[in-house]
């Protein structure tokens, strides 16, 4: 399979990070946007250079490989289905699905009909989060047992503490609780922020106990994404050491003290993907967790590339029953805050027999 070919449904923010993947990476990728109406597809196809159709037709005649749904999340999972009975593969954006029904939905689109659907849960490929996460699964701090997570929302969060603590597929209960504190604001979507306006701001404090007996805090307010006064951070403890943002603190096999700078890299499978801007970014590290633009789209770039060996018949990119986890993670944790310290625990789910 040479260039990768694929269809995104969606005129989003979001939407954007995949036609900038295509021309970022021409030798890689080839995109086509499917928009509601014309007004969508014109402004589009401007904003991005990437063509754009309202039409069916010209989609089939595209002859994608794959589309990617990247819509809003309450009705990601009805339009994953109508692409799906369309006959493509799918690549969903986050969440899955806004509604436990709808977990359930996709997962039997999944089991009963064969469909083919993966979702772009990509926190765990960026650049500055995968040698710690090598260095949990690899054992060097020994068992995780705890974590601290201050660097991503609702079910990233999820994605990534299972990961930290090795959980996959355990049930837990939750506490937690919504707090609303002003903070002046900075940086935006749009650009710098400069004249000192102050706005009020969630955060939200949660707190998990897993069956296993392991434990994490996940504490986040959507202004860390941007903001030049507040930080993100992580720390993940074991019995041998501490993952600590940029840092990991572990005893070798003499039981004597060691720490390590982890460094941002990429995995030598990707670096078709490689760029300049993530080369400068490797060559300096920093104590603070610096996670932008330019890992999120080499991230989802890496799951795009991935497609290649999924569509031959290879495993799955991100497991659909992770990532309904990591939806349903998110639909308990919102129950939990709008019930301020009330234990909510989790139940069984049809795809929770995949981790057995």
């Amino acid at each position: 399979m040479g260039v990768l070919s694929y269809i995104i449904v969606g005129s989003g923010y979001r939407a954007e990070f995949y036609a900038r993947i295509a021309s970022t990476y021409p030798q890689q990728f080839r995109a086509m946007f499917f928009c509601r109406s014309e007004e969508k597809a014109a402004k589009m196809h401007a904003k991005t250079g990437i063509q754009a159709t309202t039409s069916l037709q010209v989609c089939e005649q595209f002859q994608a490989d794959f589309a990617v749904i990247a819509v809003n999340k309450e009705n990601i999972a009805d339009i994953c289905e109508e692409w799906v009975n369309l006959g493509y593969p799918v690549v969903l954006e986050t969440p899955a699905g806004a509604s436990i029904e709808k977990l359930h939905r996709l997962w039997e689109l999944h089991e009963r009909k064969g469909a083919r659907i993966t979702v772009c849960e990509q926190y765990h490929r960026y650049p500055g989060l995968t040698a710690g996460l090598d260095a949990v699964s690899e054992g060097k701090i020994g068992t995780p047992y705890s974590a601290y997570l201050s660097l991503a929302h609702d079910y990233h969060a999820a994605s990534l503490l299972r990961r930290m603590l090795l959980v996959q597929g355990d049930s837990f209960t939750m506490r937690g609780e919504r707090f609303r504190n002003p903070v002046v604001e900075t940086d935006s979507r749009v650009g710098v922020i400069t004249d000192g306006r102050s706005d009020i701001k969630e955060r939200n404090i949660v707190f998990v106990t897993f069956s296993s007996g392991k434990e994490a805090i996940y504490d986040f307010s959507g202004v860390q994404y941007r903001s030049f006064l507040r930080s993100r951070h992580l720390v993940v403890r074991g019995e041998r050491g501490e993952w600590n943002d940029n840092l990991i603190y572990y005893l070798d096999e003499q039981n004597r003290p060691k720490r390590d700078y982890l460094m941002p890299f990429i995995r030598e499978k990707y670096l078709p993907l490689d760029t300049q801007n993530l080369r400068d970014m490797r060559k300096t590290w920093q104590p603070e967790l610096f996670l932008d633009t330019r890992q999120d789209e080499y991230a989802i770039a890496t799951m795009l590339f991935d497609m290649r060996c999924y569509l031959a018949g290879g495993d799955e990119i991100y497991p659909l029953q992770e990532a309904l986890d990591d939806a349903y993670f998110w639909l308990l944790m919102e129950k939990a805050l709008s019930s301020p310290w009330t234990e909510i625990k989790s139940q069984d789910m049809p795809w929770h027999s995949r981790y057995l």
